[in-house]
């Protein structure tokens, strides 16, 4: 047994490990994304997040609407890793099929934050469908959000 694994209880390992890498690997790949289709830095990405919560005001803030965008997204990539382990205690198919179930978990994350999330924010519409998206949005989050989550969860409920 690990030392990690007897300070922390695998629940946390299992979502902290999830969502950061799930964090990381979606704003990394939004980033690129937006500096490449519309010449955008990081910085504007995440205010794009914070415009959720503040509408386009957001975009006037700085560095504050910035950190509270990366903040914001942090936060929503644990959410999504927490729920895919609670999910995972009473439907075992998803530590047991973890691949195919983490890449569907990617696109009900995407649908859920496109079609429910988005329309209730600031920003309420649906973001267009647009180069960007499909690459950012059904695409990545197969691999980037969905997957990465279902391989923690799975690492940290079989040992």
């Amino acid at each position: 047994m690990s030392p990690a694994s007897t300070i922390f209880p695998k629940a946390f390992l299992a979502i902290f490990w999830g969502g950061l890498a799930c964090g990381i690997l979606d704003i990394s790949q939004a980033c690129i994304a937006a500096w490449y289709f519309r010449g955008a830095r990081p910085g504007r990405v995440f205010q794009s997040v914070a415009s959720g919560l503040l509408g386009p005001k957001s975009f006037q803030g700085g560095s504050s609407t910035v950190l509270l965008g990366a903040g914001l997204h942090f936060f929503i990539a644990f959410v999504a890793a927490a729920v895919y382990y609670l999910a995972s205690r009473k439907l075992t198919f998803l530590t047991t099929r973890f691949v195919l179930s983490g890449l569907l978990y990617g696109e009900l994350v995407f649908i859920f934050m496109n079609f429910v999330v988005l329309p209730l924010s600031a920003i309420h519409r649906v973001p267009p469908f647009t180069p960007a998206l499909i690459i950012t949005g059904p695409i990545g989050h197969l691999f980037l959000v969905g997957l990465p989550i279902a391989l923690a969860v799975r690492r940290y409920s079989t040992t």
